[in-house]
């Protein structure tokens, strides 16, 4: 049962002074990994005021509970500081999580087409199936992109959507009739439509040259309104934290406008509903007039405005669409124009003029080197802001990681190749992908590093798959990338995501560990990270997340600290049906919409069982069962919970 001690005994004479009782949380008997070189590892720690206020043992802790503490026992789990994501689009994903159905993690195309199956006829006209990103061909058994006769097959009559990547998107038929696609549609720009031989589109959208098509596609599907934007935007920080991570920086993104489609997170954050701390970057939207926002955003805010739960963070990281040098790797690696170099200059020298820290989107070498010219040159003029990152870097090359850190730059780095690594493989080689990014060689050269997931649309906004690619040098489909010389460590792999990630916000002193003194931002860990198999790790999920020093997330033994939040909406949302990141277990073949949920808040039979009579839910929460939930079940000689 649960072990939580409540000291909420105030004495009848203390009534009158409620300031002086402290409402300390207390978090004792685990493996905290702080990240503090002076206390790397501890049994307890306190929280106040939203900090970390005291480390140390069990015992020295527990002796400085006072009245109006609170104490958890930690079961020996293993703590960790709180994941922070250096490049995330949480704020445009959180205004539509609740629309889309999630194949992220799911094992194959079977499940993934009987979910879409079971969403397309729980989805109501005029709303799409929308599956926006997050997996790859080479996560199912089947190794291979699902067929649109499979998805017509799936859904005859609901509009669908399925983004594949960075490099097309599949429609079915009834989408093409709703967006009016026919022999006549001409191609919209940076895109293809895929035509037969009869000249009817075939519901492939191909991103050549660039995403634009599959953008301007997603953007005429139905919007949320906005209360169920709010209601998706904190159901989407939900499963951030169920995921361990209390921290992100936006990087923008198309079809993100400032400041109108901020509105849903600024009133989140005016409301104290923020369980996600967010710094922001300002995307540039339209081609051609990207210094002209510049221009005026550089009036309307400034970097650092808003608070340490919400601030703005500076440009990017779109600067100019002339430097877009989108990943797909399916295709031959993109020319910029000649102008490219003329409009970037104009906006760097504003930016540096008006002191505001930039990003930059830059995948591979021969664009980042041209980046780095215009930079250069515009600091031989004025010095540059204080921070500037470079984005993604798959093939940067030494000399150009050495020369952003002559610069005072950074270089944040995403698990994009863990989805997209066998299809950069067939085109340029084993040996090209052993060292694409060279995470360790930066680390090396002394430029900071943080990481990340670039999600929603392109990869997984998991931070445990990121974690094992890191560490393993493995994509999702098991493909071994890298040799021992570009993974890293489990210790400095976290490091990434935590002490890391801060520089990019200019938070370092502020958070990233749990030292004293610094924000108490962490998660006690389902599995030890520093234990499990190298492969497990990105099943890892959190049971107690806190941020700001107050629970936002809690699940197994945890499980009555958990918040309270509102319903998902609309009620056909596929979030409500299914969640979000396919939640492993052992249970992988049964039907979907019961494999999905694991423990007892997801189990469909958390009342009783119709066979025995016995109620399943308060055993699946208790930890003595975690390692073989077959053989715990077995042992009472019940097989109705079905795995």
């Amino acid at each position: 049962m649960l072990n939580i001690l409540t000291l909420n005994i105030i004495k009848k004479q203390d009534f009158k002074n409620l300031n002086r009782i402290t409402m300390d949380l207390f978090l004792i008997n685990g493996k905290i990994t702080t990240l503090d070189a002076g206390m790397p590892e501890v049994e307890a720690l306190i929280i106040r005021d939203g900090k970390v206020y005291k480390l140390g043992s069990t015992k020295e802790i527990s002796q400085l509970a006072e009245e109006g503490s609170k104490i958890i026992d930690l079961n020996g789990r293993r703590v960790i500081p709180g994941l922070n994501d250096s490049h995330l689009h949480i704020i445009r994903g959180g205004l539509s999580y609740n629309q889309e159905l999630r194949w992220e993690g799911v094992p194959s195309i079977k499940e993934a087409l009987q979910l879409l199956r079971d969403q397309a006829d729980n989805t109501p006209p005029p709303q799409w199936v929308r599956v926006v990103g997050g997996w790859t061909e080479f996560q199912f058994a089947e190794k291979r992109m699902p067929t649109l006769d499979e998805i017509n097959t799936a859904a005859p009559h609901t509009p669908v959507f399925v983004l594949h990547l960075y490099a097309g998107a599949l429609l079915n038929r009834a989408a093409l009739e709703a967006l009016g696609f026919d022999k006549t549609t001409p191609n919209p720009p940076g895109g293809k439509i895929q035509h037969d031989s009869k000249g009817n589109p075939t519901g492939i959208l191909l991103a050549t040259p660039s995403s634009s098509i599959l953008y301007s596609t997603l953007a005429k599907t139905p919007k949320l309104p906005k209360e169920e934007q709010i209601n998706s935007t904190r159901h989407f920080m939900r499963e951030l934290n169920r995921l361990g991570l209390t921290s992100a920086i936006d990087a923008g993104g198309g079809g993100q406008n400032y400041p109108d489609d901020y509105e849903v997170i600024k009133e989140l954050h005016d409301k104290k509903q923020m369980t996600v701390r967010i710094a922001y970057n300002l995307f540039a939207q339209k081609a051609g007039e990207e210094l002209d926002d510049f221009k005026k955003w550089t009036e309307m805010t400034f970097p650092g405005d808003g608070d340490h739960l919400y601030r703005m963070n500076g440009a990017g990281e779109t600067l100019t669409w002339a430097a877009a040098d989108f990943e797909n790797f399916y295709q031959p690696q993109p020319e910029l124009g000649d102008k490219m170099e003329k409009e970037l200059e104009s906006i760097v020298e504003l930016l540096a003029e008006k002191k505001w820290p930039f990003r930059i989107h830059g995948t591979y070498d021969e664009s980042i080197d041209r980046f780095l010219n215009v930079f250069e040159k515009v600091s031989q003029k004025q010095a540059l802001p204080n921070r500037f990152i470079i984005d993604h870097a798959e093939t940067i090359s030494e000399r150009n990681i050495e020369r952003i850190g002559a610069l005072g730059g950074g270089i944040a780095v995403q698990h994009r190749m863990a989805f997209q690594g066998e299809i950069f493989v067939q085109r340029y080689g084993a040996k090209e992908a052993n060292k694409t990014p060279p995470i360790k060689k930066m680390l090396e050269m002394g430029v900071p590093v943080g990481g990340g997931t670039d999600a929603t649309r392109v990869a997984s906004y998991n931070p445990w798959v990121c974690l094992r690619w890191m560490v393993s040098g493995k994509t999702v489909g098991g493909l071994q990338l890298y040799n021992q010389e570009n993974t890293l460590d489990r210790k400095t792999a976290l490091k990434l995501w935590t002490k890391g990630s801060a520089w990019f916000s200019g938070e370092q002193g502020d958070k990233g560990a749990l030292s004293e003194g610094e924000f108490a931002d962490l998660c006690v860990l389902s599995d030890d990270y520093f234990t499990v198999h190298e492969d497990d790790i990105q099943w890892i999920e959190s049971v107690l997340t806190v941020m700001d020093g107050k629970i936002v997330y809690a699940a197994k033994e945890f499980k009555d600290e958990d918040p309270s939040l509102p319903p998902v909406s609309p009620d056909w949302s596929p979030v409500k049906r299914y969640g979000g990141y396919w939640r492993h277990s052992e249970n992988r073949n049964a039907p979907a919409g019961h494999s999905l949920k694991s423990d007892s808040d997801s189990c469909q039979c958390n009342t009783s069982c119709n066979m025995h009579g016995h109620n399943h839910s308060w055993a699946v929460d208790v930890p003595i069962r975690d390692q073989d939930k077959r053989l715990f079940w077995g042992a009472l000689g019940c097989s109705c919970f079905a795995f």
